[in-house]
């Protein structure tokens, strides 16, 4: 099964009419052979004069404010095309990381907003300690350009220390796990390295992890993740634990789930311009899945 050219061209059309102008800028990257530099500039129109990256980055708040889950998009996303540098790195990311750097030697996942501008509410209740899933890619990155920094080693003292502490507590976390995978492939302790991820994958196909009831509304998204959440392309890390009839049967149902006006939908946004945010991304993110399987029709 495959995703035709007219439901193809209707998801385009959602997102180019839809979407915001990195998710646009996206599509054209991956599906129109367009430059990397315009994705380059749309990403550092979410930043700050402090180098973090703010404004809704994650369309769950309208506050400007920098925080370090967005700038860690920021960074995976100039990753993810190609523009990124050993410079931009050191020079555009790395002193805002080190300014918010915790005692522990890790950065947070978010930080409490300072501001009263319209946010969900699990923005108001985070904690400000370090998270294994924000500075697990930071240093993963790190390694992947070579780059190496006093900031390092204690940052890389408490990824591993995390790692033992939640153990498959997070194994659900489809937006965790692969922040997690960054770290781990480039990491230099690459035998440590390979136990956590056989650990990993021994968590993820614990009972409860996945879902399984593709009739749940919910499947798919946050607290309910499938293989393709794991396995976003053939032979990628995780892709070894999942059977081939069941990367087939979760692509299938991911065609299935398709509106009527092209996209694919969360139930993420509190207001109707956050949920359409919300549908560009799940909508681009399941394009990439497809293409990848070569599940859409030329």
């Amino acid at each position: 099964m495959k995703l035709s050219k007219e439901n193809f061209t209707k998801a385009k059309d959602f997102i180019l009419t839809n979407a915001r102008m990195i998710e646009r800028r996206l599509f054209q990257f991956h599906f129109e052979n367009d430059s990397p530099e315009g994705v380059f500039h749309a990403v550092y129109a979410y930043r700050n004069a402090d180098g973090g990256f703010g404004h809704g980055m994650e369309p769950d708040t309208a506050s400007p404010e920098s925080q370090p889950l967005f700038s860690i998009m920021a960074l995976e996303t100039l990753d993810e095309v190609g523009y990124l540098t050993k410079d931009i790195i050191l020079n555009d990311f790395m002193p805002y990381f080190e300014s918010i750097t915790t005692d522990k030697g890790g950065i947070p996942w978010m930080l409490l907003p300072k501001s009263d501008y319209p946010c969900a509410d699990h923005f108001r209740t985070v904690k400000e300690w370090a998270a294994l899933s924000t500075t697990a890619p930071l240093l993963g990155m790190l390694e992947k350009y070579n780059i190496e920094i006093p900031w390092m080693p204690k940052a890389e003292q408490f990824v591993w220390s995390e790692f033992e502490r939640i153990k498959g507590k997070h194994a659900f976390c489809y937006i965790c796990v692969p922040r997690w995978l960054t770290f781990l492939k480039y990491t230099k302790n690459q035998e440590r390295a390979n136990k956590t991820i056989e650990d990993l994958k021994t968590w993820i196909l614990a009972d409860g992890v996945l879902c399984t009831d593709k009739s749940d509304e919910g499947w798919g998204l946050y607290g309910k993740p499938h293989s393709l959440n794991y396995a976003p392309r053939p032979g990628s890390i995780l892709s070894s634990i999942f059977t081939e009839e069941m990367i087939s049967a979760d692509l299938n149902e991911l065609i299935r789930r398709q509106k009527d006006d092209g996209r694919w939908d969360t139930w993420y946004g509190f207001s109707e311009g956050m949920k359409l945010e919300w549908a560009g991304i799940q909508t681009l993110w399941t394009l990439q899945i497809l293409k990848n399987y070569d599940r859409i029709e030329i």
